[in-house]
């Protein structure tokens, strides 16, 4: 779980009240998304795996304003 600032909070509030695209949060949000797309190759490259399939990603809120993001798949070994 990462958080960002109180003033990316306040922002929010002010663009929740008016519409339109809150930048810190989809910046925020694209950063751990990408965070866990590397911890989970790095999880198939300790496994010698030659690759993902069936890659999903799923994010769950676990407060009010706090999001998770998992990523998984299944890691998979060719044969030669």
């Amino acid at each position: 779980v990462k958080a960002k600032s109180i003033v990316t909070d306040i922002f929010a509030s002010i663009k929740n009240i008016t519409g339109g695209e809150i930048g810190g949060y989809k910046k925020l949000m694209n950063e751990v998304r990408e965070k866990a797309l590397e911890g989970m190759i790095k999880e198939a490259e300790a496994l010698n795996a030659d690759g993902i399939v069936c890659v999903r990603y799923m994010t769950t809120d676990i407060a009010e304003g706090v999001a998770e993001i998992f990523v998984y798949g299944t890691a998979v070994k060719f044969k030669k």
